[in-house]
């Protein structure tokens, strides 16, 4: 296994927590590379070395969410559809002002489309076409209106529109989905 060099992920974790800071306090539009060198404590250079731009930075800690995402579902992968929908639910939770700051942002489509992908992805492995509820409807358009449900309901859940406890909403959405697959 490769060793990476400790310089190159304290820079990486310095650009990145500057970049979330200013994203949940600022906003995505307000956020420029040099803001986010002088509150890393890094030179431009050094951005560039790691980075394109900020929204490649972007590009890349969603990445890793959804990455974590995926583990998580990995390690569900056993669990009942409701219990692991709670699992998926506390981990927006914990990473919440980082979600509302995305959600917000109209500049972040590209968090969108591939949270979507994502959420449509996990439903698929769970789908079943052939049961009497789903026979005759296109496995596209039930992936995509289940997937923007689930979507809409954590923005709403991130964007605190929905005052409930997360397990409560995590325990309703794994009804409802439990019932449409």
């Amino acid at each position: 296994m490769e060793k990476i060099d400790r310089r190159i992920i304290k820079s990486q974790n310095a650009i990145q927590s500057a970049f979330i800071e200013m994203l949940i306090e600022d906003g995505f539009d307000e956020i420029t590379v040099k803001n986010i060198t002088e509150k890393a404590n890094i030179g431009r250079k050094t951005f560039y070395l790691h980075y394109l731009d900020k929204y490649n930075l972007l590009d890349k800690i969603v990445d890793d969410h959804l990455d974590q995402l995926k583990e998580i579902c990995y390690k569900k992968q056993n669990k009942e559809f409701i219990e692991g929908t709670i699992i998926w639910f506390e981990y927006f939770k914990e990473n919440k002002p980082f979600f509302a700051a995305l959600f917000r942002s109209n500049s972040t489509l590209s968090f969108q489309k591939k949270l979507l992908t994502f959420i449509m992805g996990e439903i698929e492995k769970k789908l079943n076409t052939n049961t009497s509820i789903n026979k005759n409807i296109d496995k596209h358009i039930i992936l995509k209106f289940l997937g923007t449900a689930v979507m809409g309901i954590l923005e709403s859940y991130v964007l605190d529109e929905i005052d409930s406890d997360v397990e409560y909403v995590a325990m309703q959405v794994g009804e409802l989905m439990k019932r449409n697959i």
